[in-house]
């Protein structure tokens, strides 16, 4: 079975980046037994009320970003939609209660094509894009993830890209990657011991449970993937951090896979 991921992508410029977590996403393929029939991405920059689901034949790129390095605004990742597979996708939705409808015309924004251009450079592996919504309790955003989690069993890679701790407010521009904002630690260490320990009950009153939760989160849209790629996980709910580090004192990049 294919496992899925929760994958941090950071500030748009981590296409660019050199360190230790691009060169994990670099690896990343690598790691697996084989190469995915497909990918299904949840991105926190793709948001709506209602759940939207990619059909397109072609994905454009999005620069939803603006005063970085030129080169990022000729990069591209044309990965072909698979109809077949969003059409499954919205069906395995609608079944589980989660109304769901086709979008045929958005392209990749950065949240999914910087990720995914780290991990497979070639885009040669058709893409099926999905949204979140942050109006939705975190149980329900666990469900929408263990709705698709049979996608796994037919070689889809199912992807959550966000970020943990992720406050563009609360960042030191120029600090390096050893200065670890002791808040920021204690909130992602509090986030690993209920991921590990698969403790959904505490996990989805982090809000009010966990240290800093408010100043590590103070917008949900970027926590919501990692609920959706763990939610794909809930039949052997095994939990496993594979990278952890920060930039700028407290921007996490953190990767998870869920077996």
């Amino acid at each position: 079975m294919m496992p899925s991921y929760f994958v941090a992508h950071g500030a748009p410029s981590l296409v660019i980046e050199d360190h230790e977590y691009t060169s994990f996403l670099k690896n990343m393929a690598a790691t697996l037994e084989h190469k995915p029939k497909a990918i299904v991405i949840f991105s926190a920059h793709w948001e709506h009320n209602v759940q939207q689901v990619s059909a397109v034949n072609t994905h454009g790129t999005i620069y939803d970003f603006s005063g970085f390095p030129e080169e990022m605004y000729r990069m591209t990742y044309p990965a072909s939609g698979d109809a077949s597979l969003s059409e499954q996708v919205l069906s395995l939705l609608n079944e589980a209660g989660i109304p769901a409808v086709p979008d045929t015309s958005r392209g990749l924004d950065h949240g999914s094509w910087a990720v995914l251009k780290l991990i497979y450079p070639d885009a040669d592996i058709p893409v099926v894009a999905l949204s979140v919504n942050r109006y939705l309790d975190n149980a329900k955003q666990y469900e929408i993830g263990k709705a698709l989690a049979k996608l796994r069993e037919q070689d889809v890679l199912i992807i959550g890209s966000g970020g943990i701790v992720h406050n563009l407010r609360q960042i030191k521009w120029g600090a390096g990657a050893e200065s670890v904002d002791a808040w920021a630690l204690e909130f992602d260490t509090w986030i690993e011991k209920r991921l590990e320990d698969w403790n959904v009950e505490e996990l989805f009153r982090y809000r009010e449970l966990a240290p800093y939760a408010e100043r590590a989160v103070p917008t949900n849209e970027h926590f919501i993937p990692l609920l959706l790629a763990m939610g794909s996980g809930d039949a052997l709910r095994q939990a496993e951090l594979l990278h952890r580090s920060y930039q700028w004192g407290s921007l996490s990049l953190t990767a998870w896979r869920f077996n």
